[in-house]
């Protein structure tokens, strides 16, 4: 298994400053655990700015692992849905600063919080907090990755080539066009071997077959743009393709269902795209329309190129949410103090 570091995004992304320079609501824990046990005996909901104010409060990894029992007590309660945005960032944090890893894993995991959303510069601290090598959408649309083509299995293969070719959809340039070329390939890889039915299985992709075909059809749409290149090394990884379903497939499938009829007819173009393969790769060196540049070192080199202002319109935008966050916190407390001086009033 091949493991690399994630280290593309600034320190801006890791520092606590803006987090932490909101105002401070200190409160007792133990005060707040048995607020929350006795509310739960009576059989009433525990607000959700009691459960912020507990998570808020955390300072050890002794009540991280308190705090999980009160938050899976929460979620399984009448206000359920009142979980705001802003505890489970607060929860994660926690989770990540004092060396609780596996349980803001499991937040983010479980299906229990598949309502949790989180703004997409938390996102960003949290794969670089895990030092996570990931395919993300963003950087202002510009792709970024490291590809590891190892033995996958054709499940892997379809996946790792549905998201290249999505995320090159977005990308007007030598890294979207290389990213998409490979994607197709692979999925068409997949085609040919085990028929379109596990291509489209399960997956944001369409069910028309031909995906080696398209592969080859933006292979030709790159000897038309003056300025788009595509990877030799993606270029080498489409034509091992074609050699491997040209050598092992044979026209024969791998699955123990036999092939569809329109599935047998995409076979039999095998020997078509190789000869098509070929004749592009010729025109591509003629036009000098190949990079020597590996995938990565071209997605690594755009990013760099648009890194800073994209990351000046996250960070803005973080803080943006932050201050949004806080307003919201400040009604509940307003709403909290207004509530119990009613009630004074009625006694």
């Amino acid at each position: 298994v091949v493991k690399s570091r994630r280290c593309l995004l600034s320190s801006a992304y890791t520092d606590p400053a803006v987090w932490e320079q909101r105002p401070r609501d200190a409160q007792d824990l133990g005060q707040l655990a048995s607020l929350m046990d006795r509310t739960y005996a009576r059989k009433f909901p525990v607000s959700s700015l009691v459960i912020a104010r507990f998570v808020d409060n955390l300072s050890s990894k002794e009540e991280v692992d308190q705090a999980q029992y009160y938050l899976y007590k929460f979620r399984h309660s009448p206000n359920c849905w009142y979980l705001r945005d802003w505890t489970i960032h607060s929860w994660i944090r926690h989770c990540l600063k004092y060396g609780a890893r596996d349980k803001a894993l499991y937040t983010l995991k479980n299906k229990v919080w598949k309502d949790v959303r989180l703004c997409f510069h938390f996102i960003h601290y949290r794969a670089e907090v895990w030092n996570i090598n990931v395919f993300l959408k963003k950087v202002s649309s510009a792709q970024q990755g490291c590809i590891y083509l190892l033995k996958n299995t054709w499940q892997e293969e379809r996946n790792v080539g549905a998201s290249l070719m999505l995320a090159g959809l977005k990308q007007e340039n030598s890294v979207g066009f290389s990213a998409r070329l490979l994607g197709l390939a692979l999925i068409g890889k997949v085609e040919l071997s085990r028929g379109i039915h596990a291509v489209f299985h399960e997956m944001p992709l369409i069910w028309t077959s031909g995906y080696l075909g398209r592969a080859l059809a933006v292979m030709d749409a790159v000897c038309d743009f003056r300025d788009i290149k595509l990877s030799e090394e993606v270029l080498d990884h489409v034509e091992k393709i074609l050699q491997d379903l040209s050598v092992n497939a044979d026209g024969q499938n791998v699955t123990d269902t036999p092939l569809e009829e329109e599935d047998e007819l995409e076979t039999q173009k095998l020997p078509e795209y190789i000869n098509r393969f070929k004749e592009l790769k010729e025109r591509l060196v003629s036009q000098d329309r190949i990079d020597s540049r590996s995938l990565e070192s071209l997605v690594s080199a755009l990013t760099q190129q648009t890194l800073a202002a994209c990351e000046n319109a996250d960070i803005a935008e973080y803080q943006q949410t932050v201050s949004v966050w806080e307003a919201e916190l400040q009604q509940l407390i307003q709403r909290e103090r207004e509530t119990k001086e009613k009630n004074q009033k009625s006694v």
